[in-house]
């Protein structure tokens, strides 16, 4: 390489960085700023009447799992916390598994239309992006109440004599959020689906595979890319879940969102609150990861 070639190639460098400074300068400020001041807060001290004195204490962290007694001041373990953590991971685990239940055939469905169809079939599926969340979660309440539509249908049918109690229960949560998360994983579902090449089911069916070998050795890892985003799209934003768990979950069913927002508030234990969070990103980050390695290990290095 000639010098006048490595020149150019450290002035394109350089202005490629000056280009993205500004982007880069937001994103550390916006995204890792507070990030930083929640992990800071997490290693003081809680104030009286909430925020924080600056004095270290690893109190935050050590209530992640243990609680003090209030008669003899020994470290129990927290077994409220530890139930509101796999609360959330179950919950959000089955709402993952449920959606991509529905969500597969869905989108199979769609992406086996007609060019001309794929479009309003799409458009209805992105209708409920269009209401805000709390709207939908309430919407959701009106139909799973004592005297909501499901109840009174079947009422009507003679299934049931008295109303299910659904609301206030952790299957109400797992309905709602099932609901809020379906299109998440539609969507990937269906841009997986809609590059598939059909002409390799009618390969396996000549080859004399069943269905269901046709659905395991072909499809689902074909479009396993979709269903990887899919389920991300499904389960991090269903174990940060706050407004689906804090309406149809009431006070006695909460997740780790709700827990962390009664830290920072009625709590008046910010230092909890923060290492909380903390510990919400950690397993969202190992989430992640496990997701990745899954996509890859599966991959076929022939193509």
């Amino acid at each position: 390489m000639s010098a006048a070639e490595d020149a150019l190639r450290k002035r394109s460098d350089r202005n490629g960085w000056l280009l993205s400074a500004p982007a880069l300068i937001l994103l550390l400020f916006a995204a890792s700023g507070p990030l930083l001041i929640v992990l800071v807060y997490s290693f003081l001290t809680p104030g009286q009447f909430g925020n924080v004195v600056w004095d270290f204490n690893l109190d935050g962290w050590r209530g992640i799992l243990f609680t003090r007694d209030i008669f003899e001041g020994t470290l129990v373990l927290a077994d409220a916390h530890l139930t509101i953590f796999w609360r959330s991971v179950w919950l959000s685990i089955l709402t993952t598994v449920i959606t991509f239940a529905v969500g597969f055939p869905t989108a199979w469905f769609i992406a086996t239309r007609p060019p001309k169809q794929r479009a309003m079939w799409l458009f209805l599926i992105t209708i409920p992006f269009w209401t805000n969340l709390l709207i939908r979660t309430f919407a959701i309440n009106e139909v799973i109440r004592n005297e909501g539509l499901l109840n009174t249908l079947l009422i009507w049918i003679g299934v049931i004599d008295t109303p299910i109690q659904i609301v206030y229960t952790d299957a109400a949560v797992l309905i709602g959020m099932t609901y809020v998360y379906l299109p998440l994983m539609v969507l990937p579902l269906f841009a997986a689906i809609d590059r598939f090449d059909m002409r390799l089911l009618e390969a396996g069916y000549d080859l004399y595979a069943s269905r269901l070998q046709v659905l395991r050795r072909i499809i689902l890892p074909i479009v396993k890319p979709g269903i990887v985003a899919g389920s991300i799209l499904v389960f991090v934003p269903s174990l940060g879940a706050y407004v689906t768990p804090r309406v149809l979950g009431g006070g006695k069913n909460m997740m780790i969102g709700n827990f962390i927002e009664l830290q920072f508030t009625q709590g008046r234990n910010w230092p909890l609150g923060a290492a909380l969070s903390m510990t919400l990103l950690v397993i969202v980050m190992i989430a992640l990861l496990i997701y990745v390695r899954a996509a890859n290990r599966g991959d076929n290095p022939h193509g």
